[in-house]
């Protein structure tokens, strides 16, 4: 079992920044792929970033790539989503994933493990 807890989350106004924090405990020996996915009220969650185990290689959506950057520090368990530039549109819940897979993995089905998430607004 693997337990996720995010924080960092909060009111920003547009073109501010936060960044987000997920500290994962555990089995935490297991390599595992981890992403960040958002839920917006009223629409599905969706793919945000993720991150291979090694940190050598990532991958974003569309909709967010220049902006955020998702990295991690396996020593500390820890995996970090810097938003930039935030835009109203970037209000969601996110939430933290692990995938026992080594790749990343931008599909939600892969993930076995969730974090309760962390609340973000981008005020206007």
């Amino acid at each position: 079992q693997v337990q996720l807890v995010e924080s960092g989350g909060g009111l920003v106004q547009a073109g501010g920044s936060l960044r987000l924090s997920c500290v994962a405990s555990g089995r935490t020996s297991t390599g595992y792929a981890m992403g960040w996915f958002r839920q917006a009220p009223g629409k599905e969650r969706e793919f945000v970033a993720a991150i291979q185990w090694g940190g050598s290689t990532t991958y974003y959506a569309h909709s967010v790539r220049g902006r955020f950057t998702i990295s991690r520090d396996n020593a500390k368990n820890t995996v970090y989503l810097q938003m930039n530039s935030l835009k109203p549109e970037d209000t969601a819940v996110y939430y933290c994933a692990a995938a026992a897979l080594t790749y990343y993995t931008s599909n939600a089905d892969d993930y076995n493990y969730w974090g309760q998430g962390t609340q973000v607004t981008v005020s206007s």
